[in-house]
């Protein structure tokens, strides 16, 4: 089945740009049948961690984060739900001592330059090599009710990103960091 119909057969709602699906069929599709941890925050109703489950199937382990209490309802259908707030260092600590490493990431939580950062700031040490994170609503980077555009942007933040991928070639005269080093490929 194609991830859009699952999307569309999701028992709870989920709200998807419907350009991500392709995307994300590319991306993820080699982790389909394997014994992986995806990790979503953001979820709302819960639609998409359900479509997650089936995509992914029963191996894999899905878990959900969102500031909501009452997300923690998923629980009952056999979904890991953390309640926190994505922009603290502190809940990040928590939650990768908990549930150790990670394969996929995706962020769907409150798409403030903030939140996006410290998210990726926080994940990148505790995905597994050969793990994917994928933030969705990057155009928050361009709208004002977001605090942008701002030079500290997420999307600011990616363009710099370019660079230091490109430190790995020594005559790119470009010092290399930790992001350079954990990091193997951008795309958008």
């Amino acid at each position: 089945m194609e991830i859009e119909k699952l999307f569309a057969a999701s028992p709870r709602r989920c709200i998807k740009w419907s350009s991500y699906f392709q995307v994300y069929g590319e991306l993820l599709q080699r982790f389909r049948g394997q014994k992986i941890t995806l990790v979503e925050i953001g979820i709302l109703d819960g639609g998409s961690l359900f479509m997650w489950r089936e995509f992914l199937g029963p191996r894999a382990r899905i878990i959900g984060i969102d500031l909501n209490p009452l997300c923690r309802e998923l629980e009952r259908d056999g979904f890991e739900i953390f309640i926190g707030d994505q922009s603290k260092p502190e809940f990040w600590s928590e939650f990768f001592a908990k549930v150790g490493d990670i394969e996929v990431l995706i962020d769907d939580g409150g798409h403030t330059n903030l939140h996006q950062l410290a998210t990726l700031r926080a994940s990148l040490d505790h995905v597994r090599d050969g793990g994917i994170v994928l933030v969705e609503d990057v155009h928050a980077s361009y709208m004002e009710r977001f605090g942008n555009p701002h030079r500290f942007s997420f999307i600011n933040r990616c363009k710099q990103a370019i660079d230091e991928i490109n430190a790995r070639c020594p005559e790119a005269g470009i010092e290399q960091t930790p992001f350079s080093r954990a990091v193997h490929s951008i795309a958008f």
